[in-house]
């Protein structure tokens, strides 16, 4: 799984945030004085955010070494030991949380994400995540997702178009919107919403490469999905609720994004335990 290349920012961020001018706290223990401890799992759920977590110490102290007795993306159960950390014992207290906020934040994101597809593996609908992602954690969640057995729908406003309802508005309608897009940046995805049939129909002939459909009931993606016949790919969106995931899934559409995955998760409860 290819780690995300701002792990070291992210990393850096967290600690000025959380260490400031010095970690007072810290400073109570002998500089020379050494720690072993472990992280250990309170929870259930499927592990994330390693890398995150050993930049942090590595940071703070590189002569800190973790022994990870698990993976990203591991399946990890209450009272399970995760890791082994020994060093010196002020960097292990400064960096604690940091590391553990990471470890927690990323595996809820993964261990959401990991339900949902296991929920719908049956079929041949692919789970994408969406831009609906914490503050300055977008490249970590969508890591995370990735880990979980789901794709990444766009990073961000760069690097693939979904023409949505205002950008149809301003741009004169479906056709010219798609257009606009090809001669702008040949080669790119055209991604683009539509709200109903008629505006499905309009796409297709369109030639868009992806069609959104968006709060369209089951019925109705059923028609669309043969309508389609397999012209452009389509993807389900919308107030998707947990119950309703596994029919939409077998109405036979390629894509259900669900924003939930990353915007609505309970952190994985982890602890790091000071053994001596």
């Amino acid at each position: 799984m290819k780690i995300p290349s701002d792990v070291k920012k992210d990393v850096q961020t967290s600690l000025a945030e959380d260490i400031g001018s010095g970690d007072i706290t810290a400073a109570l223990i002998p500089s020379d004085k050494q720690a072993e401890g472990r992280i250990i799992c309170k929870d259930t759920g499927v592990l994330c955010g390693i890398p995150w977590a050993d930049e942090t110490f590595r940071q703070l102290d590189s002569n800190v070494s973790i022994s990870w007795q698990v993976a990203d993306g591991d399946s990890i159960e209450m009272g399970q030991l995760l890791c082994r950390i020994e060093g010196p014992a002020r960097a292990i207290m400064s960096g604690e949380r940091t590391a553990l906020n990471f470890l927690q934040t990323l595996s809820a994101t993964a261990t959401q994400t990991a339900t949902l597809v296991a929920e719908i593996s049956h079929t041949a609908a692919t789970l994408l995540d969406t831009r609906k992602t914490l503050p300055g954690m977008r490249a970590a969640q969508k890591y995370a997702v990735r880990c979980a057995g789901a794709k990444n729908h766009r990073m961000g406003l760069f690097d693939a178009y979904l023409i949505k309802e205002n950008h149809i508005a301003s741009c004169g309608g479906i056709a010219e919107a798609i257009s606009s897009a090809r001669l702008l940046t040949p080669g790119k995805t055209v991604e683009i919403e539509v709200r109903d049939l008629e505006e499905l129909e309009l796409a297709l002939q369109a030639e868009a490469d992806i069609i959104m459909l968006d709060n369209f009931s089951l019925s109705d993606l059923a028609t669309a999905v043969n309508h389609n016949a397999g012209k452009a790919k389509l993807e389900a969106s919308g107030g998707i609720e947990a119950g309703q995931l596994v029919k939409i899934a077998e109405t036979g559409v390629d894509y259900i994004s669900v924003g939930a995955i990353t915007k609505h998760c309970r952190a994985i409860d982890l602890s790091l335990l000071i053994d001596s």
